[in-house]
């Protein structure tokens, strides 16, 4: 019998932190239709004709911040976790690392996993909670291009692992390093969404977004709804640390655009904990599992700042699961469930 391919995918980075390969970077990136889930005329007039030019030279100078020696954090934690993975698992797997936007691509990784003649394929999007516009948009993609295969293998897919003990676990010894006791609040900051592509994946049709805290409890409703695996890793997270409900929040940053996203937004809360008078808060980014832009800078830098000229002393951010043995485990149980 042949090898076992696994497939992680991440969601990607620049080639280098130029503003040419940035621009490529978020072209491919923005123009995906689960991304902005507009028609592709208006989408190509937004991203092409607005958004890449003018945010292109910005977030090149966010992306120099952060490379250093390695290169691009989130692209050197991936390649790290691939590795170990494959040498976890051992001569009988075949383990190939891609990103859904650059290099090294999805359609790269697969013909290797093709040409490695795989008996199946197991496809780990590496993303805790699922989102249309992450997992989902890694399994449309796979699908489509494996589709064109004459043999297609046995294929299946990770959709999310947002209650994973191992996680919940790294996340927590991560933040016992930072003494939470000596902080004022944790904040668990998500990734945003735009709160469209929640109500699109709500099958129901009359459920999500009708209640404000139609989120809070995960259930068999809104058990693929990306904001409610959110609260769950964080109410996880919160029980591992022995936290009072009244001593965190979870919000959600890196918002784009005037249109409603998920809320409550991170920026409103640094606002209304500033306002409270707490000078330490402790973040948490558990939408990612390698550092990257959005925990490196947006939070250690930005929300840092921000904080500081609303009279806050300081954001202490806790660090992603990297290249954590336990991190590694848990994606060897993913691989061979």
């Amino acid at each position: 019998m042949g090898k076992k391919g696994v497939l992680l995918v991440n969601l990607g980075t620049p080639d280098s932190p130029e503003v040419a390969d940035v621009r490529k970077y978020l072209d491919q990136f923005l123009m995906d239709e689960r991304v902005i889930d507009i028609p592709k005329l208006n989408r190509t007039l937004l991203v092409k004709g607005i958004i890449v030019p003018f945010r292109s030279p910005k977030t090149s100078k966010l992306y120099k911040e952060i490379w250093n020696e390695n290169g691009s954090p989130l692209l050197y934690y991936s390649e790290i976790q691939a590795k170990l993975l494959q040498e976890k698992l051992g001569s009988d797997y075949q383990v190939e690392l891609a990103m859904r936007y650059q290099s090294p691509s999805i359609e790269q990784a697969l013909a290797k996993l093709k040409a490695g003649l795989v008996e199946s394929i197991k496809v780990i999007p590496l993303f805790p909670q699922y989102a249309s516009a992450s997992t989902g948009s890694v399994m449309q993609l796979v699908m489509e291009l494996v589709g064109k295969w004459q043999t297609i293998p046995p294929i299946s897919f990770i959709n999310s692992f947002h209650d994973n003990k191992q996680m919940i676990e790294i996340f927590a010894e991560n933040a016992r390093k930072h003494q939470p006791e000596t902080y004022d609040h944790v904040l668990f900051s998500f990734h945003g969404l735009p709160e469209r592509q929640l109500l699109k994946c709500d099958h129901t049709s009359g459920y999500c977004l009708k209640t404000a805290d139609c989120c809070q409890k995960l259930n068999d409703t809104n058990k693929f709804c990306y904001s409610a695996q959110g609260h769950d890793t964080a109410r996880l997270l919160a029980k591992e640390l022995g936290l009072p409900r009244e001593k965190y929040t979870v919000c959600f940053q890196s918002r784009l655009g005037k249109e409603p996203w998920v809320q409550p937004y991170t920026t409103d809360v640094l606002k209304r904990l500033a306002a409270e008078g707490k000078k330490r808060l402790l973040v948490f980014s558990p939408a990612f599992v390698a550092d990257c832009l959005e925990t490196i800078y947006e939070i250690t830098v930005e929300y840092h700042e921000e904080f500081r000229a609303l009279g806050g002393e300081h954001v202490q951010l806790v660090e992603s699961l990297n290249d954590h043995p336990k991190f590694i485990e848990a994606l060897e149980e993913m691989a061979i469930s």
